[in-house]
């Protein structure tokens, strides 16, 4: 049967449910594929709303029974839920349902995995579990019974009761039903404990199926990290007897809030040095502090709506930031930000998928778990904070915590609490949250008598469904260095509040040098006819990390624009500067290696296309590796010394100091074996003690035309491990050829490891297509029809993860018109598939502009 088709629901309609709940009874008999929940709810009239219809959304269920203060019901029953005639005064609603968690492959509601009963319900799974108002603004406290031969049984809160084959769990905190978990399985629990503030100890269990127990230590320290962090910064302390993670294989997204039982995907979780990269270790001790701090950012404090999701989102990946950026490098952290967003939330505010962070209307809220959400939201919240202060946003904070605990909050409540503790009226500010697009902010200078003045413009581009856009309030971190170097003038933040302003600076001797939006200060394209003279200063000289990072960037840009469209050579000025870098031993050598980074293929793409020019992927594709080889070739006389400098004799450690090193030693070495094809990466492949050696040995080997032999190598002795082996695949994809692209993905998908519905061996081969930009954009367009019939055969299975890798066509209006027509054809397709999901019909349709 076709999926209902999309309806679309707009935030101005916004009212509140009929009813309030006050308690929620939930008991789960257990069984593969006839699984009975019975719910007993304690509903009573709301006050505050005028509609009383009494409408309960559910899907997929089966109802074996329905009735109110005892006496049975017979409910209007259609496919999204159920109405009734209710009493207008408190009452007992019970039912009884039936649900098929083994034939349960979109991974939403109760599901299985590898035998292991776990869900999820953000943000609409709720309604495939059981009859109930499943909406964010419905909250209530949950006991749940779970009845079952499994032996570990869990749920929300604290545990309240246990027997032979049952478990009964109480979570105290009120809760609307996205934050609902249950797992059941045969799991081992890695424990630990922690003491908070006030002295409570908490029980900490990590779960994992049998045989992942030596990939627990790292992910039970990021959580206590977590927890000590989140008291010393933001004073908030743990409000639960027990903290449980579950670590599940077939998940959708990276990992879930549930209050008190997080479930995390496994390769979110788990690690040891000999199966997992620096990078998959930052990532886990992220997501770990993300998902532990949205137990007040989130789960204390919820949205009212779908349309709020940046209030809890933007925020807590704001302090997910700040927790990285205290745990390792602060500079190399922000560079590593700002390089994410560039990459995915640009293109998707200036796309056809642009949407402001907080929406006006959809159709498929799984559709809006974006870049745009979740890392503009977050840098909205960065500048919130630059332009208060340290000190008033946590005094703001304090009252946001202390007004707002318990409650479904809006963005009006957040901004309120800001103009309350500061005075300062932010309805200008405001509009960040509802305009779309990537404002740009462009630069001029003038000279004269002694005084500096720099001219600011602010526009933003139309984007669908807005065309007109209004000055919004950016701050502009601002720097100024005299001519042989010095900072003549430290940081200070511009307010740019007008189209256009300019701002005087006086008492200089001589015209400065300026360093303008210092550490990222706002998501904006900045726009700055900086010659390659002045940006080689600023990399030698500039005392902003990310400013310096930044000019080398830039250098590499312009010398890589000039090399696509007048086929120039590589420019002195960046082949020097990266040799200062390289030089450069008082540098952290994680900084460094983010210095010797090339623009993504894909940027480079847009940039020729906003300066009027047709991208050619197989042009950018070789003027990357033209100024790969000629940069291996400038720097090579230092490359031996840095291999060496690079070498780690100490044990394994996970932390920011070895992981540095290791940064800047593959980065080096990939540069050697550019120059000895790949000699020295199978020396350091046949003594590589941790994957990160490895993988990146393996990586250069492949990149230099060798490596056969050992990718044959690396998968015998890795097969047994499906997270190492996720990372066999990807990165067979990723280093391939443009002309060989297409051929190697097809080849994967016909391997026996590759289980096209777990979403990480998915994304691992299909993914990874779809970011080899020159080899998904072949000219004959086999890219975009093998990724088409991948999303045509997943959708019924995984709506989610199929609309999410649409994605991938947002950009098919900065080709050709032969590559526009290739896709735009495939596009079509998949729009008039019979029984395309709500998710993938939206996507598409917006892509295509319809």
């Amino acid at each position: 049967m076709r999926d209902a088709a999309p309806t679309t629901i707009y935030l101005k309609d916004y009212t509140p449910f009929g009813y309030l709940v006050d308690s929620v009874h939930l008991t789960f008999d257990l069984a593969d594929h006839a699984t009975r929940v019975t719910s007993r709810i304690a509903f009573r009239p709301n006050p505050d709303a005028t509609d009383r219809t009494f409408f309960l959304h559910g899907e997929d269920l089966t109802l074996i029974r329905a009735a109110i203060d005892g006496a049975e019901i017979t409910p209007d029953v259609t496919e999204t839920g159920l109405t009734a005639e209710v009493p207008n005064a408190p009452f007992i609603w019970e039912a009884i349902v039936e649900i098929d968690p083994g034939n349960n492959t979109a991974l939403e509601g109760l599901y299985m995995s590898n035998g292991m009963y776990c869900t999820q319900c953000e943000a609409e799974g709720f309604r495939k579990i059981t009859y109930y108002p499943d909406r964010p603004d419905v909250m209530s406290t949950f006991t749940v019974r779970i009845n079952g031969d499994l032996p570990v049984l869990l749920s929300n809160g604290n545990p309240s009761g246990k027997g032979k084959g049952w478990a009964e769990w109480t979570d105290p905190w009120p809760k609307p039903a996205y934050l609902f978990a249950l797992v059941a399985g045969d799991l081992i629990a890695h424990p630990g404990q922690f003491t908070t503030m006030s002295g409570r100890d908490v029980a900490l269990n990590l779960w994992v199926r049998p045989g992942d127990e030596e990939k627990c230590a790292f992910g039970m320290e990021a959580l206590k990290k977590s927890m000590k962090w989140d008291e010393d910064v933001y004073g908030r302390e743990y409000d639960l007897d027990v903290f449980n993670i579950v670590a599940v294989d077939d998940f959708n997204m990276g990992a879930m809030e549930n209050k008190g039982l997080n479930i995390f995907n496994s390769s979110a979780v788990l690690a040891s040095p000999e199966t997992s990269t620096d990078d998959n270790f930052e990532r886990i001790e992220a997501i770990i502090a993300h998902e532990y701090f949205h137990n007040w950012t989130g789960n204390r404090i919820t949205c009212r709506d779908w349309f709020q999701l940046c209030l809890k989102e933007g925020l807590t990946v704001f302090r997910d930031a700040e927790f990285t950026s205290d745990m390792r490098s602060a500079p190399v952290k922000r560079i590593h930000d700002a390089i994410d967003l560039r990459a995915r939330q640009f293109p998707e505010d200036n796309g056809p998928l642009s949407h402001p962070v907080r929406p006006e209307s959809f159709q498929e809220i799984n559709n809006f778990y974006t870049a745009t959400v979740y890392e503009k939201g977050a840098e909205l919240i960065g500048m919130l904070k630059r332009l208060v202060g340290d000190e008033a946003y946590k005094q703001a904070l304090d009252l946001y915590f202390d007004r707002h605990d318990g409650q479904a909050c809006t963005i009006e409540d957040w901004l309120k609490v800001f103009e309350d503790t500061t005075g300062r009226d932010l309805t200008q500010f405001k509009r960040w949250y509802s305009q779309s697009g990537t404002p740009r902010v462009t630069v001029s200078e003038d000279w004269a008598d002694g005084v500096y003045t720099l001219t600011l413009k602010q526009r933003t581009d139309p984007t669908p469904g807005q065309s007109e856009k209004l000055p919004q309030v950016i701050p502009v971190a601002v720097g100024l260095l005299s001519p042989n170097g010095d900072e003549v003038r430290p940081t200070e933040v511009l307010e740019l509040t007008e189209a256009e302003q300019s701002f005087e600076f006086t008492g200089l001797a001589a015209k400065p040098v300026a360093s303008i939006l210092r550490d990222f200060s706002a998501p904006v394209i900045l726009e700055h006819d900086h010659t390659d003279a002045e940006r080689a200063f600023l990399l030698a000289h500039d005392t902003d990390p990310f400013n310096r990072w930044q000019a080398g960037r830039s250098l590499a840009q312009d010398t890589l624009l000039r090399m696509i469209k007048h086929d120039a050579a590589p420019g002195a000025d960046y082949l020097d500067g990266m040799l200062t870098v390289l030089r450069d031993r008082d540098l952290d050598p994680a900084y460094r290696a983010l210095m010797l980074g090339l623009p993504t293929q894909s940027e480079l793409a847009a940039a020729l296309f906003e300066s009027g020019e047709t991208p050619d992927p197989m042009a950018i594709w070789t003027a990357v590796e033209t100024l790969r080889q000629a940069t291996a070739q400038h720097v090579q006389d230092l490359l031996p010394r840095l291999l060496s400098e690079t070498q780690i004799d100490a044990p394994f450690r996970p932390d920011a100091e070895q992981a540095g090193k290791r940064a800047l030693g593959g980065t080096v070495l990939y540069l050697t074996s550019r120059l000895d094809g790949g000699i020295k990466a199978a020396e350091e492949y046949a003594a590589a003690d941790n994957m990160t050696r490895q993988l990146t040995a393996l990586s250069c080997l492949l990149r230099a035309g060798a490596g056969q032999a050992e990718l044959t190598s690396f998968y015998n002795q890795w097969q047994h491990d499906r997270l190492v082996v996720d990372k066999w695949f990807a990165l067979q994809v990723s280093t391939a050829t443009p002309e060989a692209t297409v051929d190697v993905t097809r080849a994967l998908t016909q391997h026996a490891d590759f289980n096209w519905k777990n979403p990480n061996r998915f994304r691992s081969v299909i993914s990874a297509l779809a970011m080899n930009h020159a080899g998904f954009h072949r000219p004959d367009g086999a890219g975009y029809e093998l990724l088409a019939d991948w999303l045509i055969r997943l959708d019924p299975v995984n709506p989610q993860t199929t609309a999410r890798m649409c994605s991938a066509f947002q950009t098919w209006k900065r080709y050709d018109a032969e590559r526009q027509g290739l896709m735009q054809a495939q596009l079509t397709r998949i729009a008039e598939t019979p029984n395309l999901s709500r998710d993938t019909t939206e996507m598409v349709s917006r892509i295509l502009g319809a």
